[in-house]
């Protein structure tokens, strides 16, 4: 280390060196997140032109070769050269970061890219990248690699041809068009009716097209999932009603087209797929703040569940945190609920009884939409909106819609207030049960459950805990663990299915119980992740069918009573191995059944021993240590959440009540399964 320090050491990385050097700190990670949300910033580009009032046409498509390409029908980015430094317009855009039309108000009254770094990020980030504009009659391209020009800005002038074809993709109907070409049609005749289609139709024709192939060298996967592009395609189609969304996979030959004319309203109807609700028609409240340049879209609708499923954006992008729009709709929520049932004696003047806000939102599907000028978000990632401003106006409109809507639907307002008066006593008799259970438990006293075997580390980011399958199981892993920072929870069978099941209930189940007091945090309104007691809850069951039951319904429990737990990545699935293969006294374990045939072949098969494990107690202590749990060799899988939303509705299919929409799901997926264990 040199012994200096002066301006030699200082380094400043040009252009967008900085976003190889640290891809993380522009789109989150590089792992398959990563890659997705390269989509999501040229996607979210085409939405901000379609919030501008000029987009209404999008497509996604995922080429054969692993390349994929965004075209929308917007504006098409600027290619005139710019004064300043004698390039041009999308030269500049794709190559310097914080360039782009969100700086300008005029160009973009709401945006979801705030930044200007999102397609410039896209194009550090890639092996290749093109870019085609439609402006004028003329298409121009431009070449990229790894953030870098490969080509001078090209342009040629469109044919009659490729505008008739690109309009009929672009607008789903036949350009009306009324020109024959003869066999000996002349160069000037081709090029009057091009005049007179582009006189007609010309306004329209502008667009973009992004093409691009991820820097294999950068991210951990460059193969884009169907499946998770469909899912948020869909969700932006829902936020923007009347836009037209494609995506088409060359790969599979999977393709849809998303369009959804009443918007939030379908979006919530969508989302309440499957669950018994409590009002035909979801609320539906769309209002203005012209003062603050402000609109705020709102759909929500009640059902018979007992958690609350709310989803707010901004600008279309997913505040997964949430943010000062969601508290002002909560807010406004409790506030309206509690003042309209007392105005109408559903609730009386005198009465200790008021209703919280967990109690008005139980059961409740909702999706909250805010469109605003210069969103202040928290991070480049967009979690949370920060506008202190933003949750004042958001209350004050929703709490005056609620007021005019429930005036005029006495019968939905009865109904909602039966339903958060049911909530608010289930609370309390929660409340009791868990006071009860404190009272009875030695954990006050400073004792732990009695199935706990914990460790004598006392700081939680170096403890783990491992919740096991079974006694025989628990057994191993109680002898086999490493006591100082290693603790053992078994489970004795399956514990409830929380998605049926309200809180009353649950806190009355042994085994939960049990889990509860192990982890620290507490769950409802007790819930303190700062409580926990371990940072790594590992979740060990046997690799078998009873162990994915068993694995699911423990995911299911962090999922609806312990989510901040996985937020913060605390949460993870143990692999123990499949097979153990020995020959003499060479031994191998393996997790899949491929690889115990390759790793047998090696051996020889002559003398190769192959056992099968049905279950981990069939393992023993060393055994367990040496291949699932001792740190420098073990296989964990974290667990996060993708998408909340999407999360939501698999837990809802597959541990809710309804089971028709379960069956078909199951038949809709049962080709993927590649490994079932009967």
């Amino acid at each position: 280390m040199s012994e200096t320090y002066d301006a030699s050491h200082i380094t400043v990385l040009e252009g967008l060196t900085p976003v190889r050097e640290r891809p993380a700190m522009y789109i989150g990670s590089t792992d398959s997140r990563g890659l997705h949300h390269l989509v999501y910033e040229v996607v979210d580009n085409s939405i901000d032109e379609a919030l501008a009032g000029y987009c209404t046409f999008i497509s996604v498509l995922i080429n054969k070769d692993g390349s994929l390409s965004v075209t929308d029908n917007g504006r098409g980015i600027p290619v005139d050269t710019m004064e300043k430094n004698h390039k041009s317009a999308l030269e500049v855009v794709l190559t310097v970061l914080h360039a782009g039309g969100k700086f300008d108000k005029e160009s973009y009254q709401v945006s979801g890219g705030l930044h200007g770094v999102g397609v410039s990020v896209v194009n550090a980030l890639s092996n290749w990248l093109s870019a085609r504009v439609y402006r004028d009659g003329n298409i121009y391209e431009m070449r990229f690699s790894q953030g870098k020009p490969t080509s001078l800005l090209t342009s040629r002038t469109e044919t009659l041809n490729e505008m008739i074809e690109r309009h009929n993709e672009w607008f789903g109907v036949p350009a009306e068009f009324c020109w024959t070409p003869s066999a000996e049609v002349t160069p000037a005749e081709a090029e009057e009716a091009r005049r007179t289609f582009l006189l007609q139709y010309g306004a329209k024709m502008t667009g973009t097209i992004i093409h691009f192939v991820p820097d294999a060298t950068i991210f951990e996967t460059t193969t884009f999932d169907y499946d998770i592009l469909a899912h948020r395609l869909r969700e932006l189609a829902f936020l923007n009603a009347g836009l037209t969304i494609k995506i088409t996979d060359e790969r599979s030959g999977d393709k849809a087209v998303y369009c959804y004319a009443g918007g939030l309203v379908e979006f919530v109807k969508y989302l309440n797929e499957g669950s018994e609700c409590l009002h035909p028609n979801p609320i539906d409240i769309s209002k203005k703040d012209v003062e603050n340049k402000l609109e705020l879209e709102v759909a929500m609708q009640y059902t018979t569940a007992y958690d609350e499923k709310i989803f707010a954006y901004v600008n279309s992008v997913n505040t997964r945190e949430g943010g000062t729009h969601l508290e002002g709709f909560r807010s406004a929520i409790t506030r309206a609920i509690n003042a309209i049932a007392k105005r109408n004696g559903l609730i009386k003047e005198n009465s200790p009884l008021t209703l919280r806000g967990e109690d008005v939102r139980e059961g409740l599907t909702s999706v909250v939409s805010v469109k605003m000028a210069n969103p202040q978000f928290e991070g480049q990632t967009k979690m949370r909106l920060g506008n202190s401003s933003v949750k004042g106006i958001v209350d004050s409109l929703v709490y005056g819609a609620l007021t005019e809507y429930f005036d005029e639907n006495p019968k939905v307002l009865q109904i909602i207030i039966e339903k958060a008066l049911s909530a608010a006593k289930a609370r309390e008799a929660a409340r009791n049960a868990r006071d009860l259970a404190r009272r009875k438990s030695s954990l006050e006293s400073g004792g732990l459950p009695g199935k706990l075997a914990d460790c004598s580390e006392r700081d939680p980011a170096k403890s783990e805990i491992y919740i096991v399958e079974g006694d025989s199981a628990g057994g191993s892993a109680k002898q086999g663990r490493d006591r100082k920072f290693q603790a053992i929870l078994p489970l004795k069978g399956k514990i409830l299915n929380v998605e049926k099941a309200g809180e009353q209930q649950i806190l009355k189940n042994a085994e939960i119980q049990t889990l509860i007091a192990a982890i620290g945090t507490g769950i409802g309104e007790k819930f303190d992740a700062e409580r926990a007691r371990y940072h790594h809850i590992v979740i060990m069951t046997d690799a078998d069918v009873d162990g994915a039951h068993i694995r699911t319904l423990l995911l299911t429990f962090f999922y609806r009573y312990m989510l901040k737990l996985i937020e913060a990545g605390y949460v993870y699935i143990a692999q123990p191995p499949l097979f153990r293969i020995s020959k003499g006294k060479e031994e191998k374990y393996v997790y899949k059944e491929d690889e115990m045939q390759r790793v047998s072949t090696e051996m020889g098969e002559k003398g190769v021993t192959i056992q099968r494990y049905k279950g981990l107690g069939e393992m023993n202590a060393q055994q367990l240590w040496d291949t699932t749990m001792d740190p420098e060799y073990r296989i964990f899988k974290q667990v996060a959440i993708e998408d909340a939303m999407e999360a939501n509705e698999i837990f809802k299919i597959l541990m809710g009540k309804d089971v028709e929409t379960r069956k078909n799901f199951i038949i809709r997926h049962a080709k993927e399964v590649t490994n079932l264990d009967i």
